[in-house]
């Protein structure tokens, strides 16, 4: 394969300070609110303990492979997802460039209403002290905390979103332009023990509470048949692949910032099994804590509603704090974790706009933070700290994730693997650096089942979306907040990648060289 020329002098690229950094970094990223909040109940609603079986088959076929593809990408092309993704792309530069954009819009699209619900988080913190939300958890969320109107585009702020959403992106800025090492991986040297720590005592106090063996024996108990079910499955690859923080940038982002001599596969194995083992911690915890409030109300863990997402975190689990021994130390050390958990996973989505920012218009990480991050927080609060944030939020957040990131992985692997004819060159890259050798199998696995899987998720996603629309919502609401985001993805992308760079992303020459020398390179090699 022709290289192009030698790169021109430019500004040292940024790096982790070594493999501990980048691997609590990228665990910081991982571990997010969904594994709190999502992987229990979608567990439990798929076959309990069975569901454990696809779910380490989707991780292994999947979950990691895709996580390689993208160590490869930015490691090897050395920049964030646009920069990866035109450098690949050699003569298609500006097409495949649009790909990355696309990453960078879903991510700032995320990361606008991700800090809203950090801001829920921080605001319950505080609540716990007193148990503020009193006997009726679901009524102070809704109508007290958020002041919840009809869905519409309102600009009647709740002082009481606002102002710790404020605090959550002044935070976040803070650490966007520390840059990398002083910023990032700081946060998360900090931030992650303390979160492990935090989310240990509070699992081990809910496993001594009355009924937490009959929580945790309806989360483990299999429902073998349950396997027979293909939804199960795509449930299993679903939690997999949002929980990983694949396919939209992130660790395409994160590996350009590792030195060129820097093993990749066995860091990324660490990664994703730490990953999966909070999520496993996580519905222990979770289910535990549920099995007494079903003890206390007389009923089946199955009578209870609730058990995932925003119920669960907001409205099920202050209604447990309200009743257990030492709740408001309970309630402090959830929605501590909750807000941890999700601070270290905004920074790691943030980046991801901030690092293609820096890159196209060669900005210093402190201007483009201040810029990005202005930008965010003006729309984040003008959209979320009113009484039709959660509204908004929760159709956003649907679209984004289960349109917008999924479509965006099917994409990935058809462009690189079947488009660019790339999976020999970032197979070869992988191999090279590393000591855990990926072969053959991760080539098929990226360029055969995942797109696969992920485009019959995502069909059926859209098809569903389509036909009975979402929440109950009215169609131009679902119009302007849902499609109008992919909408805007889809603009973001085009009009991004026409913009002139500030220095020229080609003058680049990849490490190590591929073919390798003394091995003649295949005619789709020499045409590239």
């Amino acid at each position: 394969m022709t290289q192009n020329a030698p790169a021109a002098a430019a500004r040292p690229r940024e790096q982790w300070t070594g493999q501990v950094g980048f691997i609590l970094s990228a665990i910081g990223s991982a571990v997010g609110l969904g594994n709190i909040w999502r992987f229990p109940g979608v567990a439990y609603e798929n076959g309990g303990g069975a569901f454990l079986i696809p779910y380490l088959v989707a991780l292994l076929t999947a979950g990691i492979p895709i996580l390689f593809l993208d160590y490869a990408l930015g490691h090897r092309f050395r920049g964030a997802a646009p920069t990866a993704f035109r450098r690949i792309g050699r003569s298609l530069g500006r097409f495949t460039e649009s790909l990355g954009w696309f990453q960078v819009a879903i991510a700032f699209v995320i990361g606008l209403y991700y800090t809203a619900v950090i801001a829920w988080a921080l605001s319950y913190f505080v609540f716990s002290f007193d148990l503020r939300w009193g006997d009726d958890p679901a009524t102070f969320f809704q109508a007290d905390f958020l002041q919840v109107g009809d869905p519409g585009l309102s600009l009647e702020f709740v002082p009481g979103v606002l102002i710790p959403l404020a605090l959550v992106w002044i935070a976040a800025i803070l650490v966007l332009a520390a840059g990398v090492a002083k910023g990032l991986q700081r946060a998360n040297v900090i931030f992650l023990p303390v979160l492990i720590v935090a989310f240990l005592v509070l699992v081990v106090r809910a496993l001594f509470l009355d009924g937490a063996a009959e929580g945790l024996n309806a989360l483990f108990t299999p429902n073998w048949a349950a396997l027979g079910d293909p939804n199960v499955w795509i449930a299993a690859y679903s939690q997999i692949f949002f929980s990983l923080s694949i396919a939209f940038g992130i660790m395409i982002t994160y590996a350009s910032y590792r030195r060129r001599r820097s093993n990749l596969t066995a860091p990324g194995l660490v990664v994703a099994f730490a990953n999966s083992s909070f999520e496993i911690l996580a519905g222990i915890g979770v289910f535990a804590t549920l099995g007494f409030f079903a003890f206390q109300q007389g009923i089946e863990v199955s009578e209870l509603e609730g058990l995932t997402g925003v119920g669960l975190s907001f409205i099920t689990f202050p209604a447990i704090v309200s009743q257990m021994p030492g709740g408001p130390l309970f309630g402090c050390l959830f929605f501590g974790s909750l807000t941890l958990a999700g601070f270290t996973s905004l920074i790691s989505v943030l980046q991801v706009v901030s690092a293609a920012f820096q890159e196209k218009f060669r900005l210093t990480p402190r201007a483009a933070a201040a810029t990005v991050g202005s930008v965010s927080a003006v729309l984040s609060i003008l959209l979320f700290s009113t009484t039709t944030g959660l509204l908004a939020l929760d159709v956003t957040d649907q679209y984004a994730n289960n349109v917008g990131i999924v479509a965006s992985a099917v994409l990935t692997t058809i462009l690189v693997i079947w488009v660019l004819r790339g999976g020999p060159e970032l197979r070869y890259h992988l191999d090279a650096v590393s000591t855990f050798k990926v072969g053959r199998v991760w080539a098929l696995l990226v360029g055969v089942l995942a797109p696969i899987v992920l485009a019959y998720m995502l069909i059926q996603r859209v098809v569903v979306l389509i036909v009975e629309g979402y929440g109950g919502l009215p169609p131009w609401y679902l119009a302007v907040f849902g499609w109008g985001t992919i909408a805007f993805l889809v603009v973001a992308a085009i009009v991004m990648s026409a913009l002139k760079w500030r220095d020229s992303p080609d003058d680049f020459r990849a490490w190590p060289p591929f073919p390798p020398e003394g091995q003649p390179a295949t005619r789709k090699e020499r045409v590239r």
